[in-house]
């Protein structure tokens, strides 16, 4: 408030935010939680957004790399799930992969952001709702699920099983 009592009262436009303040971000620490049912893809890309929000667009771009490596492990995790029909050693090759994927990420991106929004805004920050992000994961969860029952399927009836 102002020192003199004549002055116009001033108001922050809602459209404009202020300087230093918070943008909306999803709270990193619970994406990074998430990451355990949903894979270290579903965290890299709300700590993309984070990271756009907060106007840095390098750390945003690291963040997209992690996302297309974990959609690339998806991938390899398909793949290793067919050779298990034949090899069941490859699901343990599998879950290693998939729990360094999760460590690294971790480690090297998302606890950097968790601690750089602890020490710049506290717990004083907007948050962003999670319903859209939550819904969006567990759809392509049961997609993943489905495809690879249906791959599954084929490659039982091609095989003669």
């Amino acid at each position: 408030m102002s020192s003199n009592p004549y002055a116009a009262p001033a108001a922050r436009v809602a459209d404009e935010p202020e300087a230093g303040a918070a943008p909306a971000l999803w709270n990193p620490n619970a994406a990074a939680s998430w990451c355990l049912l949903f894979t270290p893809a579903f965290g890299s890309y709300l700590h993309m957004l984070n990271w756009r929000a907060l106007g840095d667009p390098d750390k945003a771009g690291a963040q997209k790399t992690w996302f297309i490596v974990s959609l690339a492990a998806i991938a390899l995790y398909v793949v290793l799930s067919l050779v298990a029909l034949w090899a069941p050693a490859a699901g343990g090759v599998s879950n290693l992969v998939g729990l360094v994927l999760l460590l690294s990420w971790y480690f090297a991106s998302a606890r950097p952001q968790a601690r750089y929004v602890k020490e710049r805004f506290g717990n004083d920050y907007p948050r962003r709702a999670w319903g859209k992000p939550l819904l969006v994961a567990a759809g392509c969860s049961v997609g993943y699920v489905v495809l690879l029952m249906i791959v599954g399927v084929v490659i039982g009836v091609a095989g003669g099983k």
